[in-house]
C-alpha cells in the first residue's frame, strides 16, 4: 500500500493536474510521483569557491536518493560569501543572507509540499540557514557536509585564506607590499570548499554533528575527496529512509542537543557566530532557551582539547585525521547528554559509544587538555547589559583586562582610516558603534579593523568593542563582538562618548562604562539616532523586523513550545 506523502495530493484536483502536467513533462512516471518526493538544497554558485564544487555533489546525491526509492528535486538558494558578498554596503548582506537562506528553503520546500530534505552545508551562513529552516518547516532532514578547501604553500610555507585576510592590513603598515599579498593569494586556496581553520564555517560544521544533524564522522572533511563524496551518498540514501519513519528535525534539536553543540564549540575554540546562530535555530525549533546562557554555564566545564587555526598551530587536515568532531565528541563522552536523537535514528550516547578514539594527540583528554581557560567567554556590565563575546582560544597567554578612553568609530571604513592616520593610540578601546543588526544593518563587517590594529602593531594595547560582526578566523587581541544592546536600539552605547572610560574584565565577566549615573541621565540615550541610511530592499525588510543578536538575529519570533 502506497502511503501518504503530503507531496501526494488529492487526484482530481486543479493542484494535481497541474502538478501532474509539469512532472509528466520533466520525466516523472506514474511509480516516480508515489514516492516521497526530497529536495535537495543546493547553494551552488561561481562567485566563490566555497560553493563551486556544489553542483557534482548534488549530483551524487540524486542517484543515491532515487537508488534508496525517493524522487530527487534540486532546489537552488542564495549562496553568501564573507569574502564576495561583503563588499557591498560595508557587509551588510551577510548576516541577512543566513534568514533569506531560510526563506528562500521554506518558500520552495514548504510550498511545493515536499517531503523531506538534505541540505549541502558549505560557507559560513548555509548551515545555519538550511538548519533554521528545516526547523521551522520540521520535515525530515538530513545535513551532507560539503568539505574544506585545501590551502597552498607561499615561498616554502603553508598559507590559507587566514594568512591573506591576517596580512592584508599589514600592506598600510608598510609591513608587506601589494605585489606579496597578491602572490599569497594566488597561492592560498587549491581546491573547492569553505576556509580552512576554525573559521564560522568548519565551526558550524562540527556544531552540526554535536546536534545530531548529520551522519557521524562527516566533519570536518575535504571538499570533493572520497570520503565526502561517500558520506554525501550516504546522507542521501538515509534521508528517504527518514522519511517512512517520519523522523524530523524537533524529534533530533532539543535543549539537550542544543547543550551539546555548545560544549563542541568550546572544546574546539569555535567562532563566535555559533553563538547567535545556535539561538537562531533554537528560535526556529520553538526552544525556549539561553544560548547565551549555556555558555557562560559551561565556559569552565569544557576545556580546550584541540588548537585547529586560528586558536593554534593545529591543520583543519590533521584534525579531521584524528578524528574530527567525533573524536571531539568521544573525548567529550563524560560530559555529552546521551540522550538526544541524531539522524541515524540512535542517540548520540550509542553513536559515541560505537566511536573509535581519537587518533594522536590532536585531539586531547580532559584530564590533559591544552587549555582551561575558557574559549567562549560572555561579558555583560553596565556598558552591554545584553552583553558581548570575547574569544579566547590557544594555550598562549592573551590579555584579560583593559581599562581606557573610548575612541568611536561609525563605520569599517572609517576606523581604517583612523589606524592609518595614527588616530588610535595604545591604553585606548576603539568603539565600533551603529553597525549591529539594526544599525548595520544586519551586523556590518569589522574583522578588518581587528587585523589593522595588528598590522600596526597596536593589537596588544588596544582593545576593540563592536556590534558588528567578527570573521571566525578573528582570535587575537582583546576583542568584544556583538556588543548588544545595540546603539540603534538604545541604551548604554547611544549614550556613550569619546573619552569615556570603559573597562573590561574577562575573567570577572563584565564591560563596564565608568561614568556616574548622573551624568549619564544628561545624555541622549535614544534609539534610531545611529546606523546607516537604507534606501529600501532586503535590508530594509530586515532592520525592521530583526530580532537582537542575543535573541539570535532572527527576522521571525515563531511561538515557543
Amino acid at each position: 500500500m502506497t502511503r501518504n506523502y503530503r507531496s501526494n495530493l488529492t487526484p482530481g484536483t486543479a493542484l494535481w493536474a497541474g502538478r501532474r502536467a509539469h512532472w509528466r513533462a520533466l520525466g516523472l512516471t506514474d511509480e516516480d510521483m508515489a514516492k516521497p518526493k526530497i529536495a535537495i538544497i543546493n547553494s551552488s554558485s561561481e562567485l566563490a569557491i566555497c560553493f563551486s564544487h556544489l553542483d557534482g555533489v548534488a549530483a551524487e546525491i540524486k542517484k543515491a536518493v532515487r537508488a534508496a526509492g525517493g524522487v530527487p528535486f534540486e532546489v537552488r538558494t542564495t549562496a553568501p560569501s564573507d569574502f564576495m558578498t561583503s563588499a557591498g554596503r560595508g557587509g551588510a548582506y551577510i548576516l541577512p543572507s543566513r534568514d533569506l537562506i531560510a526563506h528562500d528553503i521554506e518558500a520552495q520546500v514548504d510550498g511545493a509540499l515536499l517531503d523531506g530534505m538534505i541540505c549541502l552545508a558549505s560557507c559560513d551562513k548555509t548551515m545555519p540557514g538550511q538548519l533554521m529552516a528545516a526547523c521551522r518547516m520540521n520535515i525530515p532532514t538530513i545535513v551532507a557536509i560539503c568539505g574544506y578547501q585545501a590551502s597552498g604553500e607561499w615561498r616554502g610555507e603553508h598559507v590559507d585564506i587566514e594568512e591573506v585576510f591576517l596580512k592584508s592590513s599589514f600592506v598600510q603598515a608598510g609591513r608587506i607590499t601589494v605585489d606579496e599579498l597578491g602572490e599569497m593569494a594566488d597561492n592560498s586556496i587549491r581546491s573547492p570548499g569553505v576556509c580552512a581553520g576554525m573559521g564560522t564555517a568548519n565551526s558550524m560544521h562540527v556544531v552540526c554533528e554535536a546536534l545530531g544533524m548529520c551522519l557521524p564522522g562527516s566533519a570536518p572533511v575535504r571538499a570533493d575527496s572520497e570520503r565526502m563524496l561517500d558520506n554525501a551518498r550516504a546522507a542521501g540514501a538515509r534521508l528517504v529512509e527518514m522519511v517512512e519513519a517520519d523522523l524530523k528535525p524537533r524529534d533530533i534539536i532539543t535543549p539537550e542537543a542544543i547543550r551539546n553543540a555548545v560544549r563542541m564549540v568550546l572544546a574546539v575554540s569555535g567562532s563566535i557566530n555559533t553563538v547567535k546562530h545556535l539561538q537562531g535555530i533554537a528560535v526556529e525549533a520553538g526552544l525556549n532557551v539561553d544560548v547565551i546562557g549555556m555558555f557562560h554555564d559551561l565556559a569552565h566545564d569544557i576545556p580546550l582539547l584541540t588548537d585547529v587555526r586560528p586558536s593554534g598551530p593545529t591543520l583543519t587536515e590533521e584534525f579531521e585525521a584524528a578524528g574530527g568532531a567525533l573524536g571531539v565528541l568521544k573525548r567529550m563522552e563524560s560530559k555529552i547528554d546521551p540522550s538526544p536523537l541524531t539522524v541515524t535514528g540512535r542517540t548520540m550516547g550509542d553513536e559515541i559509544a560505537n566511536a573509535p578514539e581519537p587518533k594522536g594527540e590532536v585531539i586531547r583528554t580532559l584530564d590533559a587538555p591544552l587549555s582551561r581557560r575558557p574559549t567562549i567567554n560572555m561579558v555583560r556590565g553596565t556598558l552591554l547589559p545584553g552583553g558581548g563575546i570575547v574569544r579566547l582560544g590557544g594555550r598562549g597567554e592573551r590579555k584579560m583586562k583593559h581599562t581606557g578612553p573610548a575612541h568611536i568609530y561609525h563605520s569599517r571604513d572609517e576606523a581604517l582610516a583612523g589606524i592609518k592616520a595614527g588616530e588610535v593610540k595604545a591604553g585606548e578601546v576603539l568603539v565600533l558603534r551603529g553597525l549591529g543588526v539594526r544599525g548595520g544593518p544586519g551586523m556590518a563587517m569589522t574583522s578588518a579593523v581587528v587585523f589593522a590594529l595588528d598590522g600596526a602593531n597596536l593589537i596588544e594595547d588596544v582593545a576593540v568593542i563592536t556590534e558588528g560582526q567578527i570573521s571566525g578566523l578573528v582570535n587575537t587581541g582583546l576583542v568584544v563582538g556583538e556588543a548588544s544592546p545595540e546603539a540603534a536600539a538604545g541604551g548604554p552605547m547611544a549614550a556613550l562618548m569619546d573619552g569615556d572610560e570603559i573597562t573590561i574584565d574577562v575573567e570577572a565577566g563584565r564591560v563596564d562604562l565608568n561614568v556616574p549615573e548622573e551624568e549619564l541621565a544628561k545624555r541622549d540615550s535614544s534609539a534610531g539616532r545611529f546606523g546607516v541610511d537604507i534606501p529600501g530592499g532586503l535590508l530594509d525588510v530586515y532592520r525592521r523586523t530583526v530580532e537582537p543578536v542575543h535573541q539570535g538575529a532572527v527576522m521571525t519570533r515563531p511561538n515557543e513550545k
